[in-house]
């Protein structure tokens, strides 16, 4: 079954296709799939994974960018008739629709390295949210998805606020037809039934976070300043309070103490302290 809802153009996209078939196992492996999962796979590209994929699962939706790639998924691999391909973007298209509102399912992706980032936290911060995503992706990408505090990022934050993610492998330029400049990496997430740490609001705490990493590069009490728009000496202050050195880099902070940062500065703005910013 082939759903049409775009049309793009192969050259356009600039695909890599995964050939090595030991990568394929150790993501077989990683999604611990059973004969009665729904498996959604994001960029099936030529349907090397995807064939495997109908194999193992009760059923499998192929979202595919990529007109022609989508039109001929199905022909490619014999109309499994428990494949569907829905030719769409997996930036925007509607997740619901397509697994059902209450049906788990597992998310199984080769993901373009533009569009990683947006997908990866869409799946995470919206529901219906999966019961597990196996995703490739560039390998600083991953490095960044599974990173400890010393190496952290908005997107370390991102991640593993909402999941917990493990580096299943890195694949090689030669796993791919045309090899890609880049080194990838397949990397497992499972997501949480409630965040690792207590915030008032999500988005507020990821406001706060986003504002701590505008300068990643400088000192913390800088950079929360210039993020936030407040006197560094507010700043310097509140992170005195909780006993975290302000000269430290956001990079080394862990999701326990942005979480206790994002308390400080609510309860801060809640009163109306003077030198912070009244939105």
């Amino acid at each position: 079954m082939l759903t049409t809802t775009t049309r793009h153009k192969s050259k356009a996209l600039g695909q890599h296709f995964l050939v090595d078939r030991r990568i394929l196992g150790r993501i077989l492996a990683a999604a611990e799939l059973g004969p009665n999962d729904l498996v959604l796979e994001v960029g099936p590209g030529r349907g090397v994974l995807t064939r495997l994929l109908v194999e193992q699962a009760a059923r499998v939706i192929a979202i595919e960018l990529d007109h022609e790639l989508a039109q001929s998924l199905p022909v490619r691999l014999g109309y499994p008739a428990n494949l569907t391909v829905v030719e769409a973007d997996a930036r925007t298209v509607d997740i619901a629709a397509l697994v059902g509102p209450d049906n788990p399912y597992k998310v199984v992706a080769n993901l373009p390295y533009y569009a990683a980032n947006p997908i990866i936290r869409r799946f995470l911060e919206e529901g219906p949210q999966p019961v597990l995503l196996v995703v490739m992706v560039q390998r600083e990408v991953a490095r960044s998805m599974t990173a400890q505090p010393g190496e952290m990022s908005i997107l370390s934050v991102a991640v593993q606020f909402y999941a917990t993610a493990t580096q299943v492998c890195t694949v090689p330029p030669a796993a791919f037809r045309p090899p890609p400049k880049v080194t990838s990496a397949v990397v497992k997430l499972v997501p949480r039934p409630a965040p690792p740490v207590s915030v008032a609001d999500p988005a507020a705490f990821f406001d706060l976070a986003r504002a701590g990493f505008a300068a990643p590069r400088k000192q913390l009490r800088n950079s929360l300043s210039q993020g936030l728009g407040v006197d560094g000496q507010v700043i310097g202050a509140l992170l005195e309070s909780l006993e975290i050195d302000g000269r430290r880099r956001p990079e080394t902070l862990s999701l326990e103490e942005w979480a206790q940062i994002h308390w400080a500065w609510k309860e801060r703005k809640e009163i109306g302290s003077p030198g912070l910013r009244q939105d």
